[in-house]
């Protein structure tokens, strides 16, 4: 039974992306999803109690997703140098972001819905704890605090990632904006690096 609950819940939510792409969020209804889902309104109503409900879980699928691709990535670049671990990071993120750009276009037109900035402070959290375990094992020792500098890359990722979801085209800027995007990551890292201070400044190094 518990099997067949999570395939229900699963066909629901695909199916509720499916007519969100089709109809738009104005015209999604239970009903629509509830047909495209192959499920009767009933059924759909035991797991979702109406239309919000629905967006908000694609909306916490997706963001959960994300997070996940961000909480591997960091596992993985654990004690690499600051370098590496941007570039991996901003990868990461984009592609979960943009892995099907009408979706991701889509939800991020309901979040304001279904009050998003909730699910993005949860999964927000979530990744931060991920980017601040994996800053903490750097080669290369951090000067400022990595729950702020974790921040500040959290920052970045999102201010691109929006651009791209509100871009004509996001499919074309896509590679453009994460070499940008990466090429800020690292520099900002290696800014904050214990490696940068030791350097000599420009009027030190004329002495």
């Amino acid at each position: 039974m518990q099997a067949r609950s999570a395939a229900s819940v699963d066909a629901i939510l695909e199916a509720t992306i499916q007519v969100l792409l089709d109809v738009g969020k104005e015209r999604l209804t239970t009903t629509r999803v509830a047909l495209r889902a192959g499920v009767s309104v009933g059924t759909l109503y035991q797991y979702f109690p109406n239309k919000s409900s629905l967006l908000r879980a694609v909306l916490k699928r997706h963001l959960d997703e994300v997070t996940e691709a961000v909480e591997t990535v960091c596992q993985e670049r654990q004690g690499n140098t600051l370098r590496q671990m941007a570039s991996a990071l901003v990868t990461a993120f984009l592609q979960a972001k943009m892995r099907d750009v009408k979706t991701s276009v889509a939800l991020y037109s309901v979040g304001s819905d279904v009050d998003g900035a909730k699910i993005l402070q949860h999964t927000g959290a979530r990744s931060n704890r991920a980017i601040v375990a994996m800053l903490e094992s750097s080669c290369e020792p951090l000067t400022k605090e990595p729950q702020l500098v974790a921040a500040m890359l959290q920052g970045a990722m999102a201010g691109v990632s929006r651009r791209l979801l509100e871009s004509s085209a996001p499919g074309e800027q896509f590679d453009i904006l994460r070499q940008e995007l990466t090429f800020f990551v690292c520099t900002y890292l290696e800014a904050c690096s214990v490696g940068h201070c030791l350097q000599p400044n420009a009027a030190q190094s004329d002495r």
